[in-house]
């Protein structure tokens, strides 16, 4: 193998597991303390943004239809970019994502800020917004919110103009980050649901048609992330010069969708460490024992990596949840066996806990107000 295609499928790799990782950290769900009164908590530690984000979560009857309604948006760019003018429809998904982007990025740019800084940098102002007794939203921002806005807003402009591979990337790694956060399975039945459909979704579009490999190399649009496979040939024609320049890719479905799954793995092995005594005293802490998502990272890398040797040796594309689909199924199903805590698995059921979480809170607002009325 030649040194620029190592280097292009380590890149690759990188640029997979980096999004996952991160992702799965900054859309931990924290137990805490319910809110007292408006824009008040009970005695808690300072809490992240995220918290106060309603988490969307997957059912089992949306891991069903996924591929159904994946197929028919598959299908459905295949003969737009088939039978229109390809030129002007990838400037308008260029300007969508670049407006997208904004956000990603921005969100993207306070989380690896909060990483390295380990302060909240939630800004002097706060914006909260009420309905019926319940907080919907909340946002805190500040002349660093507004820095990264005007960051976000240049780098979507550069990219709408060039489109130049690197901050498609850029796009790419904030996008795959920020679904990986927000999105989340309501168990684990759904999210081994969801990735063996997804295995037969990727194994027929990939290998019985061409419409994935057309699609994914006709449309324009920070839905996968590139890497040249000689980078040292880049570098000879300048950072601009992309002429000539063959790249090799991974589509964002390839991280976005096993990175779910790696999430919940995190999200379960804090579950565990929340029925300890220690998980009691520091319910948010961050230095709990990760087993499910460890083995999960690992066998996701494993996957990824025969992914990228099947298609050197075979040169051709490959459907990567072949691999991955199967890798994230086992280690969850093989960590639960060794450890005894498959039943634990199953019964699993993060949204139900979000749920009680929920109607926690209302209840403790309601009781406030009834005894502040009483008081009155």
């Amino acid at each position: 193998m030649e040194l620029g295609m190592f280097i292009a499928y380590m890149a690759l790799g990188l640029m997979a597991v980096v999004p996952i990782y991160y992702g799965s950290i900054a859309g931990l769900t924290f137990q805490r303390k319910p809110k007292t009164r408006k824009g008040e908590q009970a005695e808690s530690d300072s809490e992240d943004e995220s918290d106060s984000e309603e988490p969307e979560f997957f059912s089992l009857q949306d891991a069903y239809m996924f591929p159904v309604i994946g197929s028919l948006v598959l299908v459905s760019l295949y003969l737009v970019f088939k039978f229109l003018n390809k030129e002007y429809l990838n400037a308008l998904f260029t300007a969508y994502f670049s407006i997208l982007g904004i956000g990603a990025v921005m969100k993207s740019g306070l989380a690896i800020t909060r990483a390295f800084t380990q302060r909240d940098i939630k800004g002097e102002y706060r914006i909260d917004l009420w309905k019926h007794g319940k907080e919907i939203a909340s946002h805190h921002f500040g002349l660093y919110h507004l820095f990264l806005f005007l960051v976000s807003v240049l780098i979507a402009a550069t990219y709408a103009t060039t489109k130049h591979w690197t901050l498609n990337n850029i796009y790419g790694e904030a996008f795959a980050a920020s679904s990986i956060q927000l999105l989340k399975l309501d168990s684990f039945k759904t999210g081994i649901a969801l990735l063996s459909c997804l295995f037969v979704y990727d194994v027929f579009w990939v290998f019985g048609t061409d419409v994935m490999v057309t699609v994914a190399q006709g449309f324009e649009a920070p839905i996968k992330v590139l890497w040249p496979k000689d980078i040292f040939e880049l570098t000879r024609q300048g950072f601009f010069g992309v002429e000539k320049v063959q790249f090799t890719l991974l589509g964002l479905g390839d991280i976005v969708l096993p990175g779910i799954f790696v999430a919940l793995c995190l999200q379960f092995d804090y579950h565990l460490y929340t029925r300890t005594a220690e998980g009691q005293k520091k319910p948010r802490s961050l230095s709990f024992p990760k087993p499910y998502f460890t083995v999960a990272m690992v066998l996701y890398i494993l996957g990824l990596a025969t992914t990228v040797t099947v298609m050197h040796v075979f040169h051709a594309a490959q459907p990567a949840l072949l691999y991955l689909s199967p890798a994230c199924i086992a280690s969850v199903l093989v960590t639960g066996a060794v450890r005894g805590e498959l039943k634990d698995v199953w019964a699993f059921a993060p949204a139900e806990e979000n749920n009680k979480k929920e109607d926690k809170g209302v209840a403790a607002v309601s009781d406030d107000a009834a005894v502040r009325h009483k008081d009155d």
